[in-house]
């Protein structure tokens, strides 16, 4: 691992360069170095379908060409992050995930589509696949978080409020998911006592890893790889968030440290999931290091 206070920027744009897929390299370009908003949406188009989805392994743990719920939530955190998460673009989304929502007006995280083509193991493909919070929240945070009123948010709102305060076991992506929606969400003083719950469950079930050196003594999730833990800013990706408020200054500090101690010798970040195909690895990582990078600046760490 490379060391903190090394030129963690210049390190990384070397290793997009080297290794990225043009959209993500488009998404530095523009993160970093005042790059055009409409040469990302270009890249972000060769991903989209017909049908308003996004496919063609936007989502690198699900490959082949057909839409998926995971894929679109990708596509609207890239048109979020540039500006554009509105107008048409968003109309023909939502009308996509009108058509493939569940009878509660929620979305599944795969569709039964994915059979036939290669996808992650721990993803499984069944006939009636349920409604997911997992997928469902990050996708009405964002609309919500953009002003977007569209008819298939009242319901799928409604489903993730449900979900959100029934919660009592669960596991971080999961909470990343309530997360996203809860910081998106317009009914402000419910998203904040619900955080407040779903902040000391995190602790109370030992979700997050407090103390980076002592990591081993903290739980991994059924089904994760070994070592797949998660970190404060994990679930805080900005200091806006929600989230923030679960995590003392020393801890929040620490996990930062940690954050920038795990960029490598080639510049970019690690992919701790579940590791399945060579190629997804490899395409998992210029994310992993466009999310990396975009934590650190949020809390105004230093990348040069």
């Amino acid at each position: 691992m490379a060391g903190i206070g090394a030129n963690i920027l210049a390190r990384a744009e070397q290793f997009i360069w080297l290794t990225a897929r043009v959209l993500e390299q488009r998404r530095f370009a523009h993160d970093f170095l005042g790059g055009d908003p409409d040469a990302v949406e270009t890249a972000l188009a060769a991903y989209r379908n017909e049908d308003g989805g996004y496919g063609h392994a936007l989502e690198p743990d699900l490959r082949g060409p057909v839409s998926q719920p995971l894929h679109t939530a990708h596509a609207l955190s890239v048109l979020d992050s540039i500006g554009r998460c509105e107008g048409q673009r968003v109309e023909r989304i939502c009308r996509y995930l009108t058509d493939v929502s569940t009878r509660e007006g929620a979305l599944p995280a795969l569709l039964p589509t994915q059979r036939g083509y290669p996808a992650a193991p721990f993803i499984p493909i069944v006939d009636a696949p349920p409604a997911e919070l997992l997928a469902t929240g990050p996708i009405v945070g964002l609309l919500h978080a953009n002003q977007v009123w569209h008819a298939w948010l009242f319901r799928a709102t409604d489903f993730c409020w449900s979900a959100v305060e029934a919660l009592e076991q669960s596991h971080p992506y999961e909470v990343e998911a309530a997360v996203a929606f809860l910081d998106g969400a317009p009914d402000r003083a419910r998203a904040e006592a619900a955080a407040s719950r779903l902040g000391r469950l995190v602790r109370d079930q030992r979700l997050a890893v407090l103390d980076p050196s002592r990591r081993g003594e903290y739980p991994v999730s059924p089904g994760y790889a070994p070592g797949e833990h998660h970190y404060p800013y994990d679930f805080a990706r900005t200091p806006r968030s929600l989230a923030r408020r679960w995590f003392t200054d020393e801890e929040l500090e620490r996990s930062l440290d940690h954050l920038a101690a795990e960029q490598q010798d080639d510049g970019g970040w690690p992919v701790t999931w579940r590791q399945w195909a060579p190629g997804t690895a490899l395409e998992g990582r210029p994310l992993v290091t466009l999310r990396a990078l975009g934590t650190l600046r949020a809390y105004d760490r230093p990348l040069d």
